[in-house]
Order: structure tokens, then sequence, then C-alpha cells
């Protein structure tokens, strides 16, 4: 075992021994991941949901449900997916065309997302639990207390971090770096140089999973307009089958007609160039971490490009990336192997590391 491992083992041991559960999560706009010191690792669909009416309470037998079994009854529920769009995490109440009403409750549906994915973590009576939470990379100061005022009451100090510097930090990439973090709300690009990034070493895009899926919607309705489906019937033929690159297999979906019979429809077209939209934007981000870094050490970061977050795994975007990024000189992109909790195993490996004054107590 090396020094900083050995180091970071006794924290974590002398953790356990004061009696504290250590927690790292991404809570992301589409899936919340969770891991913690107790070998707990969870991802849940980022979800709430509330009976509509006493029938919808009978059935369900509960006031409040949360992640798969919000998607499973969500007929039956008032539905709130309290990280849509950036909401509370990266995009002001306004832009994201919230009333006052709504922000609360959001929150209130935050809350109970973490309590939900906490409480997965099997959490002793009398165990204090410290949790590193990721934001987007330029998230305000404001989004920050937002976060930090949702784990009040569940958790017990908390602190929130980049999630792009979470998964650089998960897998020890701390120097000449690029992190493309792609989740459903926000890209998240950040260049990791040895120190902290600061906010001139980051950007955020205001897309992501969620961008794909009503481009992808407007599309396959603008080809095949007597077909039935919704948004989530998109999202799942998107993952399933999204790609960006040519191929010769084809994207074929069941879904009703307008008459409601079972009919095939080919949406190889449309989920490609759904995909393929938000490459630009990427390319374009990391062009302009690229060239305002030090000129010795440009060509160094455009070779270890890290692709994380669920948006990664679109079939061929490495390929594709590193297509466009031959204009600039060329690049390498890595997919990485873990993209679903490389965020929260980075918060979790940095909330071992960290010293108790890093924290901010929510009790």
């Amino acid at each position: 075992m090396g020094e900083d491992s050995a180091a970071r083992q006794m924290t974590t041991d002398s953790r356990k021994e004061d009696g504290i559960l250590l927690l790292g999560s991404d809570l992301g706009c589409y899936k919340t991941s969770i891991a913690a010191t107790n070998g707990v690792r969870e991802q849940v669909p980022s979800i709430v949901g509330w009976p509509k009416d006493p029938i919808a309470r009978k059935l369900l037998g509960k006031d409040v449900v949360v992640g798969n079994e919000v998607l499973e009854h969500r007929l039956s529920l008032d539905v709130v997916r309290p990280f849509e769009k950036g909401a509370l995490k990266y995009v002001e109440a306004s832009a994201a065309g919230l009333s006052e009403k709504e922000v609360a409750r959001y929150k209130a549906a935050a809350h109970e997302l973490v309590k939900h994915v906490v409480g997965l973590c099997h959490v002793r009576k009398g165990t204090l639990v410290y949790g590193v939470i990721g934001a987007p990379a330029v998230a305000s100061i404001a989004s920050k207390k937002e976060i930090i005022d949702i784990c009040r009451g569940v958790l017990d100090a908390v602190m929130v971090v980049s999630e792009p510097f979470a998964v650089a930090y998960g897998m020890n990439m701390l120097s000449n770096t690029l992190v493309v973090d792609i989740g459903a709300g926000t890209i998240d690009l950040c260049r990791m140089h040895g120190t902290l990034p600061t906010a001139d070493d980051q950007i955020t895009l205001a897309m992501g999973g969620d961008h794909i899926d009503e481009l992808a919607t407007q599309l396959i309705r603008a080809a095949h307009p007597t077909a039935q489906f919704s948004v989530n019937m998109v999202r799942e033929a998107k993952e399933r089958f999204s790609f960006v690159h040519d191929i010769n297999e084809r994207a074929v979906v069941n879904w009703p007609d307008e008459n409601g019979h079972p009919t095939s429809f080919d949406v190889t077209e449309p989920l490609r160039d759904a995909c393929r939209q938000i490459v630009p934007a990427i390319v374009q981000g990391l062009r302009k971490l690229v060239s305002t870094f030090d000129a010795e050490f440009q060509k160094k970061l455009l070779q270890n490009v890290l692709l994380a977050g669920g948006g990664s795994q679109i079939r061929g975007l490495d390929r594709f990336l590193e297509k466009d990024l031959a204009q600039y000189g060329g690049g390498r992109v890595i997919q990485i192997q873990e993209p679903v909790y490389a965020g929260c195993n980075g918060a979790l490996k940095l909330a071992a590391d960290m010293p108790k004054e890093y924290w901010s107590e929510v009790r």
C-alpha cells in the first residue's frame, strides 16, 4: 500500500472509530448515485412522487414515493424531478421557470430523495453521517447553499464539490487532464492541473441527456407522425440504441400507431442526429479551456480527455469527439470504466481525505 493509500485508510479507520459514516453522492438530474465507507453502493432515479388522492395513498401505503417505485406508479402520483434542467443545482429558479411555490416543492422533493438514498446505506443508530455532494462545475454560491439546506436533518456535515473534479479525484488524475461529465441536465468540463480547480478552470453547458431526449422526441415525431410515444419511451430507446457514428445496424422500436396497433418504427437517424448535437458545444468548451491554459501544457491536456457521466455511454462518442478535435491538432478521448459511480466514488475518496475542519455542519 502506498503512502497516500495508507494515510487515507488511517483517516477512514479513525472516522469509523469516531462513529462517523462517510458518504459520496452525485445528485444527478436523472439518477442519483451514492457510495459509503460501509461498502454500500446504490443508484436510484432522481424522482419523487406524492399520492394524488386518498385512493392512491391507500394503493401505495405511504405518503411519499422515491425512485423506481415512482416510475412504476407515476399515474397515481404528483411527480417531481427536483434537479430537472439544472434546477436547484445550477439554474436560478426564475430561469428554470419555477414559481416560489414550485421551488418549495422541488426542495421538499430533493430532501426526500437525499433521505431515501442515505437510508439505503443502513446507517447504524448513533452514527454521524458526513457526505460529499457533487454539484455542477460552475454552480453558484446560492446553488451550493441550496444543496447544503437540502441535506439538513439527513446529514450531520456536508461538503459540496465540483462533479468533474470528483471524477478526476477518484481516478487520481489530478494533473494535465480534461474531464467531460455528461449528465442529464448539464455537461460539466474541468481542467485539472495539480491544484483545486477555480472558476476559470471549469465550464458548465446547460444541456445534457434531457436536451437529447427532447430533441430526439421532436425529430422522431416529425419522421413518424403516426407513432404514439412519450419522452420516457424515447429515453429508453436512447439508452438502448444511442450512438453518434455511422453504423450498419438499425434502431427499431415497437410503439403503438395512431390506432393503438403495435408498429415497428425506425428511429436510427433521429436518435443519431439528436446525440450528435452535443458534440460541437463540448469541443468548443474543451478548446476554450485548452487555449486559455499555459501553452507549454496545452498538448498534454488534449491527450487526457476523460468522458464521464451517463451520457458518456453514447456509443462512438469518444471517436466522434476525437474526429472533431483533429482541427485543433488532435486529442485522445477516454471513456471511463464506471461512469455510473465515478462521481460518487471520487466524492467518497475525497471525504476520506478531508480533515474535519473542511466540513460544514448541517445539524
